[in-house]
């Protein structure tokens, strides 16, 4: 055995061993009894790995190192007993997935990678569903999701308008504050919402689309895994279906029933383990971006309303109540996500925008008197 080798595999033996402990403790500190006996499936399927360089170092004379966890392994452990675990899965995700790096590096050790795989998307979808457990009914959890789709989908909707009147408030006040005509402040904010919007609209394109990609990848894999090994398959998604509160044997029958049509499976899987809809895969990029882009130039306009009507000082002045109210409207909004009072959030807002309005403001003024002699 290469000393490169003996390392890696002493390194994987120590990272097989802390996880089988980590598991073992978030197995006897979870309250849900099945999602404990999840837990504990877990822990058997890393101290198997482990067992597994064991053997190898005894069969290639290197000597084991004593069993003894790692500092990390202690605290995240000493966290979970008193804080439960939901304060940990993020982590144990992370390691979980480096793991799965690092076995794809090893001969042989194609599947304890795609173990590791299976156990980050599994913990993945128990932290999604929260730190208490798995209690309440399948239905009240989709419709939970469902609500927190919403709640994103309205939060973009307040925070892009937001960041269009923002912005745009600032850089017409900029310009203002240099004195410039009124077409060329027209101008000025016009070309701002125009440019904001179209790089929002991009930005949003870019992310769904991403998205997209990513999810029809994943769904490949799945897809060739099920081909591969549907009986691994069948039993990752019998753990979904007990961590969600069904007795093992019955969500181990419901795997098996559903991995016989390799179209059900597909769909099933990618919906448990992806959180996606295989018909959607996340969303219309072009529909996201044309939301975006409206959404910003709805808040960008705002400023620029008053000077098609107005001149000089009076249409400053005019543009900062416009937005004044726009922001307020705004911080209303926000109070959905925070909880706040009406009234705080809303002013809080609006002091942060005429902040901003002011500041540029005065940075204008002062680069027009100093160009202007």
């Amino acid at each position: 055995m290469k000393a490169s080798e003996r390392k890696q595999i002493l390194a994987s033996l120590q990272d097989e061993r802390d996880g089988a402990r980590l598991y073992q403790i978030l197995s006897e500190v979870e309250k849900d009894p099945q999602l404990a006996e999840v837990y504990r499936r877990m822990a058997a399927v890393e101290k198997r790995h482990a067992e597994t360089w064991e053997k190898r170092l005894r069969e290639s004379e290197v000597e084991l190192p004593a069993d003894r966890p790692a500092w990390r392994t202690r605290l995240l452990g000493w966290l979970a007993r008193r804080f439960g675990p939901g304060l940990i899965l993020p982590t144990v995700i992370g390691m979980e997935q480096i793991d799965r790096k690092g076995y794809s590096q090893l001969p042989d050790a194609q599947g304890m990678a795609a173990d590791e795989s299976s156990h980050a998307r599994l913990l993945r979808h128990i932290s999604q569903l929260g730190a208490g457990g798995m209690e309440g009914s399948r239905l009240a959890q989709l419709e939970g999701r469902h609500r927190a789709a919403g709640g994103n989908a309205l939060r973009a909707a307040v925070l892009g308008a937001n960041d269009g009147l923002v912005s745009n408030l600032s850089l017409v006040m900029g310009v203002a504050g240099a004195e410039l005509s009124n077409t060329a402040i027209l101008i000025t904010g016009l070309a701002g919402l125009l440019a904001g919007a179209i790089s929002m609209a991009l930005g949003e394109w870019l992310s769904v689309q991403s998205s997209r990609e990513l999810y029809e990848h994943q769904i490949g894999i799945e897809q060739a895994e099920i081909a591969s090994a549907p009986e691994e398959e069948a039993e990752e998604l019998a753990l979904i279906y007990q961590s969600r509160g069904v007795e093992a044997e019955q969500a181990q029958r419901m795997a098996r029933q559903i991995l016989r049509d390799e179209t059900s499976a597909l769909e099933t899987l990618a919906r448990e383990e992806l959180g996606v809809d295989p018909g959607e895969l996340g969303g219309s990029a072009w529909e996201a971006a044309f939301t975006s882009f409206f959404l910003f130039a709805l808040g960008a306009i705002i400023p620029v309303i008053p000077f098609t009507f107005l001149e000089g000082m009076t249409a400053v002045v005019v543009s900062v109540a416009f937005s004044m109210v726009g922001l307020f409207l705004i911080g209303a909004g926000i109070t959905l996500f925070t909880g706040r009072g009406v009234l705080f959030s809303g002013a809080r807002q609006m002091a942060f925008g005429l902040a901003a309005a002011v500041v540029t403001y005065l940075i204008g003024r002062l680069i027009g008197v100093n160009l202007g002699g």
